[in-house]
């Protein structure tokens, strides 16, 4: 299995990708876009194993602002066209004419956005990984998940939220509790490598675009709203979630609902990374799922 690294060039700074596997034209390029805005590509490389079990090309990158890309200290940058700007730049960069797209929570909203505002040419499918297609009714529905936290941590993001001070060591403490309950656990030596890996997290594209945290959307993004358009998507699209995800099954039944003949498969052992949780379940139905839509 080989693996290229690499650098593009965007705006005044520098993207940085990883290629694993050789090029097939028989099967289409997996492209994968990262959660956050600034999570990083790290969790994607347990998806290597695709290059060698399905002989296709996976594409994975650092978005500007985390990881091995460029982290400059410009709030003005961290809205969605920089980061779909630097999509369609890569796709030009390594001529990826024609792909398949998958993107997990942020790196979905990307996904999302481009197929219904940039009508873009060449996708072959996308994936919708635990994500959203509105900032609001996730935000609500984050709300509804902390109900089921302790009274203590309740209190301590209430008064967090109600103070606009995200720094105690009671909120600090409330919110690990309630990402490791619902999203994914703190790094570990017992994690494969790839999780455990110390990364350059982008804090601050995650605050000027997002928010402080999950729920409390309050960034560029927060206005974020496409259920009214979902219905216009025609690409083949499957939809990805876990029964404990932040993204409920509430927000993905909804865009199963609303986008054409989509696919939705919910993964009853997982957070808001299946492919994490139950890896050896997803990667037999992913492949699957590429190999009908080549």
């Amino acid at each position: 299995m080989t693996i290229k690294e690499g650098y593009m060039p965007y705006l005044d700074y520098k993207t940085y990708y990883r290629i694993v596997g050789k090029e097939n034209k028989n099967k289409k390029p997996l492209v994968l876009l990262h959660g956050g805005p600034g999570s990083t590509h790290n969790y994607f490389e347990l998806l290597d194993r695709i290059a060698k079990e399905d002989d296709r090309q996976l594409i994975m990158y650092d978005q500007l602002g985390c990881g091995l890309s460029s982290m400059p200290d410009d709030p003005s940058l961290w809205k969605a066209s920089t980061w779909i700007d630097e999509l369609i730049a890569l796709r030009e960069h390594l001529n990826l004419d024609e792909i398949h797209l998958l993107g997990q929570s942020w790196g979905g909203m990307m996904v999302i956005d481009y197929l219904c505002a940039y009508n873009p040419k060449g996708l072959k499918s996308a994936i919708l990984s635990s994500t959203l297609p509105s900032s609001k009714l996730w935000g609500e529905e984050q709300h509804r998940l902390i109900k089921y936290l302790s009274k203590e941590d309740q209190e301590a993001i209430r008064i967090a939220e109600e103070t606009n001070d995200f720094t105690s060591e009671a909120y600090l403490t409330a919110n690990d509790h309630f990402m490791v309950r619902h999203a994914a656990d703190n790094p570990s030596p017992e994690l494969p490598e790839p999780l455990r890996r110390k990364k350059n997290s982008g804090s601050q594209a995650y605050l000027y675009a997002w928010g402080p945290n999950e729920y409390t959307p309050s960034g560029t993004l927060k206005d974020f709203y496409y259920v009214d358009q979902l219905h216009t998507i025609d690409t083949p699209t499957l939809i990805t979630s876990g029964a404990d995800d932040l993204c409920t099954p509430y927000i993905a039944k909804l865009m199963h609902d609303k986008i054409p003949n989509s696919q939705w498969e919910l993964y009853q052992h997982s957070r808001h990374m299946p492919f994490v949780d139950q890896i050896d379940e997803y990667v037999p139905m992913l492949i699957d799922w590429l190999n009908k839509h080549d």
